[in-house]
């Protein structure tokens, strides 16, 4: 069977999931397109993916930079917090990814749970997640107009991307959980020193992002988690390449920190996590 009729019977099968992003009605499967009752059809591309935009947004975010991220994250850049967030998560669980990128998070957090959804802006980066073989489904979509009915996930999960609260809760069953990614203080030290010594952006702060969080969440739990990553000279170039804070740099601060690589990256993150319940929220 074609893997977009694999991904079309996976959706029949965590129905009801999808919504309208036009009229916001529920979408099923007919063939290998979700339809609406008012007639809106959204076609899957070959590798069963969906694009529930409009039109094409650009980003940073090219094919270089994805596979660069690709690469650097199948080599388990991420992975001692994914276990973390995966440690949280059922079997019986509906799981977002929120800002999915390339979908590697997707693919790890999704392997034992019932049903993973990871959803991008970026239509390359989808175009990339489409490619793995797991059993997660992907689509082009926007952080503030889920495609998504009430109450189809009881997990979300947030790896540095922005929190559009209200939604998360929308598409949250009572009872959800959100586990949610930030930077701290100490993530990618090595290259903030490197590329902005000197300057404001030598030295960052979450709080806050962690504020708004837990004024939002009271009852919301913090853990940090820190660890160094080695790396050939080849993933670190790639780890260059993939994050935004290398993007703005001095051209020769960049080109002098590559013709020198670094043996490790410092990794140092927060896992906030919350379960939502809409009668205790403040």
């Amino acid at each position: 069977m074609r893997k977009i009729e694999l991904k079309a019977q996976a959706m029949a099968a965590a129905a009801p999931l999808f919504a309208c992003p036009v009229c916001h009605e529920e979408l099923t499967v007919k063939g290998t397109s979700l339809v609406c009752p008012q007639d809106h059809v959204f076609d899957l591309n070959k590798k069963g993916c969906v694009n529930f935009l409009n039109a094409p947004v650009n980003t940073e975010y090219d094919e270089e930079m994805l596979a660069a991220r690709r690469r650097v994250l199948t080599a388990g850049f991420f992975t001692p917090f994914l276990k973390r967030m995966a440690s949280q998560l059922a079997p019986a669980d509906r799981l977002l990814d929120i800002g999915c990128g390339e979908g590697t998070p997707t693919d790890y957090l999704g392997a034992n749970v019932a049903t993973s959804v990871g959803f991008d802006i970026s239509a390359p980066a989808i175009k990339l997640a489409g490619a793995l073989n797991g059993p997660a489904l992907f689509c082009v979509a926007d952080l503030a107009r889920l495609p998504f009915l009430e109450n189809s996930f009881t997990a979300i999960a947030d790896i540095f991307s922005p929190g559009a609260y209200a939604e998360f809760e929308r598409v949250l069953r009572p009872g959800g959980k959100i586990l949610k990614i930030i930077p701290a203080s100490g993530y990618l030290r090595e290259l903030r020193q490197a590329l902005y010594a000197g300057t404001d952006k030598a030295t960052y702060s979450n709080a806050s992002v962690k504020d708004h969080f837990y004024a939002r969440y009271p009852d919301a739990v913090s853990e940090p988690i820190s660890y160094d990553f080695a790396c050939t000279p080849e993933l670190f170039a790639d780890i260059v390449r993939m994050t935004p804070l290398s993007w703005q740099a001095d051209p020769e601060k960049r080109a002098a920190l590559l013709a020198n690589p670094l043996p490790s990256i410092h990794v140092d993150v927060e896992l906030l996590s919350t379960e939502w319940n809409q009668a205790s929220r403040s």
